[in-house]
Protein backbone atom coordinates (compact mmCIF):
# COMPACT_ATOMS: atom_id res chain seq x y z
CA UNK A 1 0.00 0.00 0.00
CA UNK A 2 1.40 3.38 -1.02
CA UNK A 3 1.11 6.06 1.65
CA UNK A 4 2.52 9.50 0.90
CA UNK A 5 2.64 11.99 3.76
CA UNK A 6 3.94 15.45 4.59
CA UNK A 7 5.54 16.26 7.94
CA UNK A 8 5.69 19.88 9.10
CA UNK A 9 8.14 20.51 11.95
CA UNK A 10 6.83 23.25 14.25
CA UNK A 11 8.14 22.19 17.66
CA UNK A 12 10.89 24.78 18.17
CA UNK A 13 10.71 27.54 20.78
CA UNK A 14 12.23 30.34 18.67
CA UNK A 15 14.14 31.90 21.57
CA UNK A 16 15.95 34.28 19.19
CA UNK A 17 12.62 35.94 18.46
CA UNK A 18 11.55 36.74 22.01
CA UNK A 19 9.41 38.56 23.04
CA UNK A 20 7.30 37.81 19.93
CA UNK A 21 7.56 34.06 20.45
CA UNK A 22 7.79 33.87 24.24
CA UNK A 23 4.17 32.77 24.51
CA UNK A 24 3.31 32.15 20.84
CA UNK A 25 4.65 29.77 18.15
CA UNK A 26 6.71 31.25 15.34
CA UNK A 27 4.89 29.42 12.48
CA UNK A 28 1.64 31.12 13.52
CA UNK A 29 3.01 34.68 13.53
CA UNK A 30 1.28 36.73 10.86
CA UNK A 31 3.19 37.83 7.77
CA UNK A 32 1.28 40.21 5.49
CA UNK A 33 -1.90 39.39 7.37
CA UNK A 34 -1.62 35.58 7.33
CA UNK A 35 0.07 33.02 9.58
CA UNK A 36 3.47 31.96 8.21
CA UNK A 37 2.32 28.36 8.00
CA UNK A 38 -0.69 29.21 5.81
CA UNK A 39 1.60 29.98 2.87
CA UNK A 40 3.05 26.49 3.15
CA UNK A 41 -0.34 24.85 3.63
CA UNK A 42 -1.63 26.48 0.44
CA UNK A 43 1.01 24.50 -1.41
CA UNK A 44 0.71 21.22 0.50
CA UNK A 45 -3.03 20.81 -0.02
CA UNK A 46 -2.48 21.00 -3.80
CA UNK A 47 -0.05 18.05 -3.92
CA UNK A 48 -1.42 15.02 -5.78
CA UNK A 49 -1.53 11.64 -4.01
CA UNK A 50 -0.76 13.16 -0.60
CA UNK A 51 -2.63 11.22 2.07
CA UNK A 52 -2.02 13.22 5.25
CA UNK A 53 -0.19 16.18 6.73
CA UNK A 54 1.38 15.60 10.16
CA UNK A 55 2.20 18.78 12.05
CA UNK A 56 4.47 18.41 15.10
CA UNK A 57 4.28 20.95 17.90
CA UNK A 58 5.77 21.10 21.38
CA UNK A 59 3.59 20.82 24.48
CA UNK A 60 3.76 24.53 25.34
CA UNK A 61 2.34 25.74 22.03
CA UNK A 62 0.14 22.75 21.13
CA UNK A 63 -3.14 24.50 22.02
CA UNK A 64 -2.30 27.35 19.63
CA UNK A 65 -2.06 24.86 16.75
CA UNK A 66 -5.35 23.25 17.79
CA UNK A 67 -6.99 26.67 17.45
CA UNK A 68 -5.23 27.32 14.14
CA UNK A 69 -6.31 23.92 12.74
CA UNK A 70 -9.92 24.58 13.68
CA UNK A 71 -9.82 27.89 11.82
CA UNK A 72 -8.03 26.42 8.80
CA UNK A 73 -10.57 23.62 8.45
CA UNK A 74 -13.48 26.02 8.86
CA UNK A 75 -12.16 28.01 5.88
CA UNK A 76 -11.37 24.88 3.84
CA UNK A 77 -14.46 22.75 4.04
CA UNK A 78 -12.77 19.83 2.31
CA UNK A 79 -10.45 18.02 4.69
CA UNK A 80 -8.14 16.31 2.25
CA UNK A 81 -5.37 15.75 2.84
CA UNK A 82 -6.24 15.32 6.50
CA UNK A 83 -4.22 17.31 9.04
CA UNK A 84 -3.04 15.48 12.15
CA UNK A 85 -1.51 17.43 15.06
CA UNK A 86 1.16 15.72 17.16
CA UNK A 87 2.58 16.88 20.50
CA UNK A 88 6.22 15.96 21.16
CA UNK A 89 5.86 16.66 24.89
CA UNK A 90 8.57 19.33 25.26
CA UNK A 91 7.68 22.20 27.58
CA UNK A 92 10.73 24.44 27.17
CA UNK A 93 13.76 25.04 24.97
CA UNK A 94 16.16 23.21 27.30
CA UNK A 95 14.15 20.00 26.84
CA UNK A 96 13.34 20.29 23.14
CA UNK A 97 13.65 17.12 21.07
CA UNK A 98 15.15 18.78 17.97
CA UNK A 99 14.11 18.44 14.33
CA UNK A 100 15.59 14.97 13.71
CA UNK A 101 14.09 13.50 16.87
CA UNK A 102 10.73 15.10 16.04
CA UNK A 103 10.89 13.48 12.61
CA UNK A 104 11.56 10.11 14.27
CA UNK A 105 8.60 10.77 16.60
CA UNK A 106 6.28 10.98 13.57
CA UNK A 107 7.78 8.02 11.73
CA UNK A 108 7.26 5.78 14.74
CA UNK A 109 3.57 6.69 14.59
CA UNK A 110 3.33 6.27 10.80
CA UNK A 111 5.68 3.33 10.03
CA UNK A 112 3.81 2.53 6.81
CA UNK A 113 4.76 5.85 5.14
CA UNK A 114 6.05 5.22 1.61
CA UNK A 115 7.20 8.68 0.57
CA UNK A 116 7.61 11.73 2.73
CA UNK A 117 7.81 15.46 2.24
CA UNK A 118 9.45 16.98 5.33
CA UNK A 119 9.61 20.71 5.91
CA UNK A 120 10.04 23.28 8.64
CA UNK A 121 6.95 25.35 9.37
CA UNK A 122 8.75 28.73 9.46
CA UNK A 123 9.81 29.10 5.82
CA UNK A 124 7.82 30.72 3.01
CA UNK A 125 8.94 29.19 -0.28
CA UNK A 126 8.94 31.53 -3.27
CA UNK A 127 8.70 28.64 -5.72
CA UNK A 128 6.18 25.92 -6.41
CA UNK A 129 6.50 22.69 -4.44
CA UNK A 130 4.08 20.78 -6.67
CA UNK A 131 6.42 20.34 -9.71
CA UNK A 132 9.17 19.02 -7.42
CA UNK A 133 6.77 16.64 -5.69
CA UNK A 134 5.47 15.29 -9.00
CA UNK A 135 9.00 14.61 -10.22
CA UNK A 136 9.88 12.99 -6.89
CA UNK A 137 6.91 10.60 -7.14
CA UNK A 138 8.31 9.27 -10.41
CA UNK A 139 11.66 8.19 -8.96
CA UNK A 140 13.15 6.12 -6.16
CA UNK A 141 15.70 8.63 -4.85
CA UNK A 142 15.83 10.98 -1.91
CA UNK A 143 15.75 14.62 -3.00
CA UNK A 144 16.53 17.93 -1.34
CA UNK A 145 16.34 21.48 -2.70
CA UNK A 146 19.39 23.58 -3.58
CA UNK A 147 19.02 27.37 -3.69
CA UNK A 148 21.71 29.91 -4.65
CA UNK A 149 23.26 32.37 -2.21
CA UNK A 150 26.17 34.64 -3.15
CA UNK A 151 26.60 36.17 0.33
CA UNK A 152 29.24 34.08 2.10
CA UNK A 153 28.25 35.49 5.47
CA UNK A 154 24.73 34.13 4.98
CA UNK A 155 26.14 30.81 3.77
CA UNK A 156 28.13 30.47 7.00
CA UNK A 157 24.83 30.45 8.91
CA UNK A 158 23.05 27.71 6.97
CA UNK A 159 23.52 24.23 5.47
CA UNK A 160 25.76 24.41 2.38
CA UNK A 161 25.89 21.69 -0.25
CA UNK A 162 28.75 19.95 -1.99
CA UNK A 163 27.42 18.40 -5.21
CA UNK A 164 28.66 16.46 -8.21
CA UNK A 165 27.98 17.61 -11.78
CA UNK A 166 24.87 15.43 -11.98
CA UNK A 167 23.47 17.09 -8.82
CA UNK A 168 24.15 14.22 -6.48
CA UNK A 169 24.79 15.56 -2.97
CA UNK A 170 28.10 14.32 -1.59
CA UNK A 171 28.06 16.36 1.66
CA UNK A 172 26.06 18.97 3.52
CA UNK A 173 28.09 21.27 5.75
CA UNK A 174 26.12 22.89 8.57
CA UNK A 175 27.17 26.55 9.15
CA UNK A 176 30.61 26.14 7.52
CA UNK A 177 33.42 28.64 8.10
CA UNK A 178 34.54 28.04 4.51
CA UNK A 179 31.44 27.26 2.39
CA UNK A 180 32.25 24.69 -0.33
CA UNK A 181 29.74 26.15 -2.81
CA UNK A 182 27.16 28.89 -3.27
CA UNK A 183 24.27 26.45 -2.92
CA UNK A 184 22.41 26.00 0.35
CA UNK A 185 19.67 23.62 1.41
CA UNK A 186 16.44 25.03 2.88
CA UNK A 187 14.49 22.73 5.24
CA UNK A 188 12.48 21.03 2.49
CA UNK A 189 13.20 17.34 1.91
CA UNK A 190 11.71 14.52 -0.13
CA UNK A 191 12.42 11.10 1.37
CA UNK A 192 11.85 7.49 0.37
CA UNK A 193 10.70 5.01 3.02
CA UNK A 194 14.25 3.87 3.82
CA UNK A 195 14.78 7.19 5.62
CA UNK A 196 13.22 5.77 8.78
CA UNK A 197 15.90 3.10 9.19
CA UNK A 198 18.68 5.60 8.43
CA UNK A 199 17.27 8.11 10.89
CA UNK A 200 17.17 5.52 13.67
CA UNK A 201 20.82 4.66 13.00
CA UNK A 202 21.78 8.35 12.97
CA UNK A 203 20.09 9.11 16.28
CA UNK A 204 21.76 6.14 17.96
CA UNK A 205 25.22 7.62 17.31
CA UNK A 206 24.77 11.40 17.01
CA UNK A 207 24.13 13.90 19.76
CA UNK A 208 22.97 16.76 17.50
CA UNK A 209 19.26 16.16 16.92
CA UNK A 210 18.45 19.83 16.34
CA UNK A 211 19.74 21.06 12.97
CA UNK A 212 18.38 18.64 10.33
CA UNK A 213 21.41 19.28 8.12
CA UNK A 214 23.50 16.90 10.22
CA UNK A 215 21.13 14.06 9.37
CA UNK A 216 21.09 15.00 5.67
CA UNK A 217 24.90 14.87 5.65
CA UNK A 218 24.73 11.41 7.25
CA UNK A 219 22.09 10.21 4.78
CA UNK A 220 23.97 11.30 1.66
CA UNK A 221 26.98 9.26 2.78
CA UNK A 222 24.77 6.16 3.11
CA UNK A 223 22.40 6.47 0.15
CA UNK A 224 21.96 8.49 -3.04
CA UNK A 225 20.58 11.95 -2.32
CA UNK A 226 20.05 14.32 -5.24
CA UNK A 227 19.33 18.03 -5.34
CA UNK A 228 16.69 19.96 -7.22
CA UNK A 229 18.91 22.90 -8.17
CA UNK A 230 16.61 25.93 -8.42
CA UNK A 231 17.20 29.59 -9.17
CA UNK A 232 14.65 30.69 -6.63
CA UNK A 233 14.50 31.84 -3.00
CA UNK A 234 12.64 31.51 0.28
CA UNK A 235 11.72 33.79 3.15
CA UNK A 236 13.19 32.37 6.35
CA UNK A 237 11.59 33.64 9.54
CA UNK A 238 14.71 33.18 11.65
CA UNK A 239 14.98 36.46 13.52
CA UNK A 240 12.84 39.46 14.39
CA UNK A 241 14.60 41.39 11.62
CA UNK A 242 13.90 38.75 8.97
CA UNK A 243 10.32 38.47 10.21
CA UNK A 244 9.62 42.16 9.68
CA UNK A 245 11.52 42.07 6.37
CA UNK A 246 9.32 39.19 5.18
CA UNK A 247 6.21 41.07 6.26
CA UNK A 248 7.27 44.19 4.34
CA UNK A 249 8.25 42.16 1.30
CA UNK A 250 4.97 40.22 1.03
CA UNK A 251 2.88 43.31 1.60
CA UNK A 252 4.56 44.86 -1.44
CA UNK A 253 5.01 41.65 -3.47
CA UNK A 254 2.14 39.20 -2.81
CA UNK A 255 2.97 35.60 -3.76
CA UNK A 256 1.55 34.61 -7.13
CA UNK A 257 -0.34 31.36 -7.48
CA UNK A 258 2.22 28.56 -7.61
Amino acid sequence: VIMNIAIVLCAGFATRMHPLTKAFPKPLLEVAGRPVIDYLMDQLVELPDLESIYLVSNARFYSHFVTWKRGWEAKHRFHHPAIALLNDGAMDNDHRLGASADLQHVLKMVPEATRLLVTAGDNIYRFGIKPIWEQFLECNRHYIVALPEADRKKLSKTGVLEMTRDDRVSRLFEKPTHPPSEWFCPPLYFFQSSVSRRLNAFLEDHANTDAPGYFIDFLCRKESVYAFRMHASRLDIGSIESYWAADRYLRNNPLKEQ
